[in-house]
């Protein structure tokens, strides 16, 4: 059996990315690849997002951040390492 490497990535989304369900879309999104971690809005009109799990989803995972939902104009998503939490399930949290 072979198990593939758990990454943590830190995703910062930035365009026409709120008030377009951008979160929501994100969190279903996640949940439908198994990915844990969280999504939220920040002050400056970005959303910024943490995907905990398989390397392949995780690369699915940003792939779908570049288009986003249908009312989304994703001009850059910039992906970091994050520290690994060990989080349970996929959250949207307060915006910052």
């Amino acid at each position: 059996m072979t198990t593939e490497a758990v990454r943590t990535a830190h995703v910062l989304i930035e365009g026409r990315v709120q008030g377009v369900g951008y979160r929501l879309w994100t969190q279903r999104t996640a949940a439908e690849l198994k990915l844990a971690g969280w999504v939220r809005n920040r002050r400056d009109g970005s959303v910024e997002a943490v995907f905990e799990g398989p390397d392949p989803d995780i690369r699915s995972m940003i792939a779908a951040c570049r288009q986003g939902p249908l009312s989304a104009r994703v001009k850059s998503v910039t992906v970091g390492p994050a520290d690994a939490e060990a989080f349970v399930g996929f959250e949207v949290r307060e915006t910052v």
